[in-house]
């Protein structure tokens, strides 16, 4: 593995930076403003058609058509860049890079009719559009797919939709114009075949938006939103892939969808410890700067380590799927899944806690950085999900080797 970044990656990462510093960081506070007001900020579009401009777009996807902007990066390749977007939680998106919609537009590259592509998938590659994943439920554990209630059920040459979907991110965002959806249409089958997945456009008849659920006392204006279906009609041929393949579509969708939000969080992470180091250098008390109290140093410390540790499991991870593909990861999709975002509020709340009061307050970016922290803590799964994953899998390579460790014991062995 080696994870020295070529120098084509060294020039898009000093174009972004860049390109941050000279057009990003200066409208933090327009976007706070009209965050505070539950309106999308009017620049956005200006910076989106820059970037795209400056060929900074689409860094994501590596089997980018010929045909459609972008830089086709492998997972190890964009690591490194979307930690730098990752700094400012609402910059992906000017760059074309923000979730759900790099998901989406990898599930439609891989799954979608071509008639599918040119209607949804092309338009999110442009920047024109931008979608919503109506997966999570308010009746059942959603972290368990299995458990999905929304019926999508066959009538002639429509599926009929109902059900309720909650916290689907960007549901709210003035462009977004569809949701991919995520429902039983064979209850009666195997337990991973009965769910499918189909388009479904925001302005359909009987698709209502109920409300726009605050995260942590914290409004998103692109939403994270509350969904009812109500006999919503959507044509056959917006099914993706096939009738059953909703299950093994979503495990292939979440999985870069999982390694892309860590890479974002140690961008974050590096943030909130520079800003810590800032802080401990030019505050004293009881006579000393802050970082000479020995427990401000071993926070700095400890938090230096914690980030390198996460960002290398992250670039192993990366380098695993861009090798040999997602499920091969998936033990480590998993660790890093349940690692990175409890890294990230624990550097966050160190950071604020060497600030004090301020840290607290919205003088510092460090409250929302941890609050995005804490949020992907459940977001794609809850940790514990996570950790049951990789028990599991420990488990059955131990299965595998069991009783070679045993030699390795000192007890003594007894004839019988």
């Amino acid at each position: 593995m080696n994870f020295e970044y070529p120098q084509k990656i060294e020039a898009l990462r000093r174009k972004v930076l860049d390109f941050m510093e000279d057009h990003v960081l200066l409208r933090i506070d327009a976007w706070n403003k009209a965050e505070a007001d539950h309106v999308y900020p009017p620049f956005m579009d200006d910076l989106k058609a820059l970037a795209k401009s400056e060929d900074l777009w689409n860094f994501f996807l590596p089997s980018l058509p010929e045909d459609m902007p972008g830089q086709r990066l492998t997972n190890l390749e964009y690591a490194p860049l979307a930690e730098i977007m990752g700094r400012v939680p609402w910059a992906p998106e000017i760059f074309n890079c923000s979730a759900p919609d790099t998901g989406n537009m990898e599930l439609l590259h891989m799954f979608g009719t071509p008639e599918q592509k040119k209607q949804w998938l092309v338009p999110l590659l442009e920047g024109e559009i931008r979608s919503c994943f109506a997966m999570s439920e308010p009746d059942v554990a959603s972290s368990d797919a299995t458990n999905i209630q929304t019926s999508i059920r066959r009538v002639g040459n429509d599926y009929v939709i109902n059900g309720r979907k909650w916290f689907i991110t960007g549901a709210a965002h003035p462009n977004c114009k569809f949701a991919i959806l995520m429902g039983i249409t064979d209850p009666d089958g195997e337990t991973h075949r009965q769910q499918s997945m189909v388009l479904v456009p925001m302005d359909t008849p009987g698709l209502k938006v109920l409300r726009n659920i605050s995260v942590m006392n914290h409004t998103a204006p692109e939403g994270h939103c509350e969904l009812l279906f109500r006999n919503v009609h959507v044509p056959c041929s917006n099914l993706i892939h096939e009738e059953g393949a909703g299950f093994a579509i979503a495990q292939a969708r979440l999985g870069p969808g999982r390694i892309h939000h860590c890479m974002r969080v140690i961008g974050q992470a590096e943030l909130a410890l520079e800003l810590m180091c800032d802080r401990a250098a030019e505050r004293r008390t009881f006579g000393r700067y802050l970082h000479q109290h020995g427990t401000v140093a071993e926070w700095i410390a400890l938090s230096r380590i914690e980030i390198e540790q996460a960002r290398l499991l992250v670039l192993k991870t990366a380098w695993m799927i861009d090798r040999h593909g997602a499920k091969s990861a998936a033990k480590e999709i998993a660790m890093i899944k349940a690692l990175v975002p409890r890294m990230q509020t624990a550097v966050c709340d160190r950071a604020m806690q060497v600030f004090g009061a301020m840290g607290l307050s919205s003088d510092t970016p460090l409250a929302s950085l941890w609050t995005v922290g804490r949020w992907l803590r459940i977001a794609d799964g809850p940790d514990e999900v996570h950790l049951r994953s990789v028990a599991r899998q420990e488990m059955g390579e131990a299965a595998q080797r069991r009783g070679g460790s045993f030699a390795y014991m000192n007890a003594p062995v007894y004839d019988e």
